[in-house]
């Protein structure tokens, strides 16, 4: 399998580099030939000096030339912004109270934005308008540019998203019937996102301009807005890719109305359960909604996902390893073999008596938010699953991982990088003089006092808020949040920039909040969450903001065109955000809080039903008595320590056998991953992946990177379009629900009847 996973990534020039930056990052095509794009790498006698110096990798993919004077902030770009970013916010917002979903696809934001621009360039009035007396706005300035394309993606990427702060305002709403006053809500919202752009100011002198910094994320989709560019020179090959885009987004919008809604069947193939139907044990292995997900396929893109052709195979690998470990190996060790004293509610996120039975948590709170200590003598401790136990322990070694492994792998990149953070100044004196550097040299840099002023304006809204008693925090602890975002932003932003991984911190923040306030007489369960929404968007939107910068950085952007755009695209967005978090609350609270059943075992919120157990744990009985509980539990980040340190000396002592690879932090993070009675796709997402990753992109090469990205934007947008059109169809005005046949068994959609 090793041999498997170092045929799919080339070693770079260094040993650091090799460890964390693949030569062909995602699998992405380095060839291109026109002017405005790169030069080919193989006539590196040709190049200038100033090229040399950047690494391979980015001058094979990035335009070495740039026209300044290319309009990018227009009537069009805003048009159409608007246009990307309202489905968007609502769906990644409806998204999170699924179990499964697939992710609203920046890559088709990217190519049918494009599409859609040169249409406007073609159809627009050339002439001027004026709005509200600000100066006229020219309609249609002239040829749509890959530049708009790159804008209108940046903005998305920014605005089209979730918001953290709908977990704590769900769960105060669900489990404890508060609801947050909406400008209060709305307010919270704005200000944590902010915070974060304004913290990205602590890495961006260091790591946005540092050329030697790859940035996959936003290498790959530079490689895509290449093709594009070059596409739209060829009009018989940009006609063609439409064609395909097209015919396939329809095809997967239409299949999806059968998993989704027609033939639920068809989202969980449990073969075992065709087998023996009525074996309980053999019902249990096979299923994938309540089971282990043995032998088990599904044809439900929301459990497949374009993750198969966008996550590097390695990648992949260890994902399936370890979903393999978690749900073939310790599930049925739990179940069967003794080896956890607590077997009730094993697949479950909710908090158990000792007898089985669901904690009753609200009796643990007292009119005034303290700890009933008569309820907890009475109902005794507080017990977990055995899975959602083992997901607190990875997850602690995932974070302690993650700090381990770049030290380990990566300390003197690590060192250069702080260097520049400290000498901020100093370095952009000096800035790097390779092409790049040069190019963006033309465009005036975003200013310090900008991102101060946007972090006095979040630090004041929020100051607020909790100075008067809105969001269930103290308001100190506020200044302890902030403290910790900005400690971790360049670390973690590092590890990033290098090897495109994103250390989740959620609950170690809730864990260092639940010690922080268990010696506090009124606590609110949801102030974890609040908590962990401020430290956790401290790194969260400072990365967005970096990433988005370099990608302005390689496709040769205003910086301060870029800084405006994110900021629109959050104006636009949050709104959208906070109402489809009404919606959901409104149309789906009876699953959501577990009065009804979902057939489809979708509509579970699982993400607050983990949230709502961390807040009993962390904030109610505090980690005290948690560790109390399971002793064992501190014990993971120990392992997050000594995992990363063995990995690498086995890679010191054996470099050539791949060991570097198995990435800790990837294996610990993916550990951490609670399955909730859905173990279905796993399987079927790891065969893809090893078709479109591995055998596609090592043997048919020149047909992947023509459609790899196009077929992934595809088929997200198709799953996202039925999903929007049977809520039209089916629940907008009166619900409509498919009637019971072979394909949609009311006992069970899998037909594994014995469970």
């Amino acid at each position: 399998m090793t041999k498997l996973i170092e045929d799919h990534i080339e070693s770079s020039s260094t040993e650091e580099s090799e460890v964390l930056i693949p030569k062909q990052q995602d699998g992405i095509s380095l060839k291109s030939k026109s002017n405005y794009d790169s030069t080919d790498a193989s006539e590196e006698d040709e190049f200038d000096s100033d090229v040399l110096e950047l690494p391979q990798v980015i001058r094979e993919v990035v335009p070495l030339e740039d026209d300044p004077t290319i309009p990018v902030l227009t009537f069009r770009y805003f048009l159409l912004s608007i246009l990307f970013i309202i489905p968007g916010a609502f769906i990644d917002t409806m998204n999170s109270y699924r179990t499964t979903s697939a992710a609203y696809s920046i890559f088709f934001v990217q190519i049918v934005s494009h599409w859609m621009g040169k249409w406007l360039a073609k159809t627009l009035p050339k002439r001027q308008i004026r709005i509200f007396g600000l100066p006229p706005i020219h309609l249609n300035p002239g040829p749509w540019s890959i530049k708009e394309t790159a804008m209108i993606t940046i903005t998305a990427n920014s605005g089209a998203t979730g918001n953290m702060a709908t977990n704590a305002i769900s769960l105060a709403d669900l489990y404890f019937g508060e609801k947050v006053p909406t400008l209060i809500a709305i307010g919270f919202m704005f200000a944590i996102v902010f915070v974060g752009y304004s913290y990205a100011a602590i890495a961006k002198n260091s790591l946005v301009y540092d050329s030697q910094l790859t940035w996959p994320q936003a290498l790959m989709q530079t490689t895509l807005l290449q093709s594009q560019a070059k596409a739209d020179k060829d009009s018989r090959h940009a006609s063609k890719q439409m064609k395909v885009f097209f015919a396939v987004l329809i095809g997967v919008a239409v299949w999806q109305f059968f998993p989704e809604f027609l033939f639920p069947f068809t989202t969980s193939l449990a073969i075992l359960c065709w087998i023996a139907p009525y074996n309980e044990t053999v019902n249990f292995i096979g299923s994938g909604l309540g089971g282990m997900g043995v032998l088990n396929f599904s044809l439900d893109w929301a459990n497949i996902t374009s993750s198969i052709m966008l996550y590097p195979y390695w990648v992949q690998v260890i994902q399936f390893v370890a979903f393999v470990i978690g749900a073939w190996v310790l599930i049925p060790f739990v179940k069967w073999g003794g080896i956890f004293d607590f077997k009730y509610g094993l697949m479950s996120n909710s908090l158990f008596t000792g007898n089985g039975t669901i904690y009753p948590t609200r009796e643990l709170l007292t009119a005034n938010l303290e700890l009933n200590t008569t309820a907890y003598e009475i109902y005794g401790p507080v017990h977990l699953g055995a899975q959602r136990a083992w997901n607190m322990f990875f997850d602690y070694a995932a974070y302690v991982s993650g700090i381990t492994w770049v030290v380990l792998f990566g300390w003197d990149k690590f060192k250069l990088a702080f260097h520049k953070f400290t000498n901020g100044g100093e370095y952009l004196k000096h800035m790097p003089k390779d092409r790049l550097n040069k190019l963006q040299a033309k465009y005036e840099d975003v200013p310090m006092k900008w991102y101060l002023m946007l972090f006095m304006i979040s630090f004041t809204i929020l100051m607020s808020i909790f100075w008067n008693g809105h969001m269930f925090m103290p308001w100190w602890c506020l200044i302890v949040a902030l403290i910790m975002g900005s400690i971790i932003v360049t670390p973690l932003a590092w590890l990033y920039a290098l090897s495109n991984f994103q250390l989740a911190i959620g609950t170690f923040n809730e864990l260092v909040y639940g010690y922080m306030i268990q010696g506090t007489k009124s606590r609110h369960p949801a102030g974890a969450l609040v908590f962990g929404s401020i430290a956790g968007n401290a790194w969260y939107r400072a990365q967005f903001h970096l990433e988005c910068m370099r990608l302005g950085f390689y496709v040769h952007l205003p910086p301060k065109a870029v800084f405006f755009s994110q900021l629109f695209g959050e104006f636009i967005g949050i709104p959208i955000n906070y109402v489809a978090l009404r919606w959901v609350l409104k149309t789906k609270r009876e699953y959501l809080n577990g009065t009804k059943v979902d057939s489809l075992h979708q509509w579970t919120g699982q993400t607050i039903a983990a949230n709502h157990t961390n807040a009993i744990q962390y904030v109610v009985l505090g980690p005290t008595k948690l560790f109390q509980n399971y002793p064992l539990l501190p014990y993971g980040f120990v392992l997050g320590l000594m995992g990363p340190y063995l990995i690498y000396k086995l890679h010191k002592r054996y470099p050539m056998d791949g060991f570097n690879l198995w990435n800790t932090t990837v294996f610990f993070s993916s550990m951490s991953k609670f399955y909730g009675n859905i173990s279905t796709g796993y399987l079927s997402r790891f065969i893809g992946g090893t078709i479109t990753m591995y055998w596609a992109f090592n043997y048919k090469h020149s047909i992947w990177k023509k459609y790899n990205y196009l077929l992934a934007a595809a088929m997200d947008t198709g799953y996202n379009l039925a999903v929007l059109l049977i809520f039209l169809m089916f629940s907008l005005f009166t619900t409509v629900e498919m009637p019971n046949w072979w394909g949609n068994n009311a006992t069970s959609i899998e037909r594994c009847f014995a469970l």
